[in-house]
């Protein structure tokens, strides 16, 4: 809704509408509908909405919303009133409380904060999984290469929320295998400006990935970005972080199992 009401607001999203499609799936949904949002569905008010589009559109039987929703032209519609409008069309409807982590609500401005932050951990937490990032390698500098770290590189996608620049511990997923890696995000300022990217690291695995698709899902930040004197030093501190990225992600496997 927000692009369309409020087209001046970058918006940026949590998950692609085929990640959401798979996650359906997975849960055991079997139909699914997206119902685009216009200025004419904009336009309708609370009743007009209940009875075009859930009652004569969707010929609903009972419905779940979250406690606080809110519907129709300038959001007047509440709670109250759905149960109202349902029972005289004649479905149910349920109201379901929202999740807290922490005791505060989880909600996407909330998970968004947390992954710009670098917070990829408490993102984690409040989503139930680890926040990833999908595209298709492209060729890079070779400069990894040349380091000792041979990377694979992403272009950030457009319109997604993208962790804070630094280092993180992650895991790869390539053709339904998942590997222990360690991901870059930034401009490499060691060696002047560049474009942002998304850079991994497979950790005791040489594979070409070249053109193929990959996700990767961020464990934790184990920095934030820097600029090193040398690329020696730059190479030193790598040795490092794949260190500190062993242990982050061995404590995380052991608290999964657990």
């Amino acid at each position: 809704p927000i692009t369309v009401l409020r087209p001046d607001v970058d918006l940026r999203l949590l998950t692609t509408r085929e990640d959401k499609l798979a996650r359906f799936q997975q849960a055991g949904i079997q139909e699914v509908l997206f119902l685009a949002f216009d200025h004419a569905l904009a336009s309708l008010t609370p009743e007009e909405f209940v009875a075009r589009i859930l009652r004569d559109g969707l010929a609903v039987r009972e419905v779940f919303v979250g406690e606080h929703f809110a519907f129709g032209k300038g959001r007047v519609g509440r709670m109250p009133d759905l149960k109202r409008l349902g029972a005289e069309a004649g479905f149910l409807v349920h109201a379901v409380p929202p999740v807290r982590v922490d005791g505060e609500v989880v909600s996407s401005s909330r998970i968004r904060l947390l992954v710009q932050a670098g917070d990829v951990r408490g993102a984690a937490r409040c989503l139930g999984r680890w926040y990833e990032l999908s595209g298709s390698v492209v060729p890079g500098a070779q400069r990894g290469q040349g380091l000792g770290w041979p990377t694979a590189n992403l272009r950030l996608p457009p319109g997604r929320v993208i962790p804070a620049d630094g280092v993180y511990a992650t895991t790869t997923v390539w053709q339904n295998r998942s590997f222990d890696s360690v991901a870059y995000i930034g401009t490499r300022p060691t060696f002047g400006p560049g474009e942002r990217l998304l850079e991994v690291y497979l950790l005791d695995q040489q594979v070409d990935l070249y053109g193929q698709a990959i996700s990767v899902q961020f464990v934790e930040r184990l920095r934030g970005d820097l600029v090193f004197e040398t690329a020696d030093a730059l190479s030193a501190r790598i040795d490092l972080d794949v260190t500190l990225a062993r242990a982050a992600l061995k404590a995380a496997s052991s608290v999964a199992e657990a």
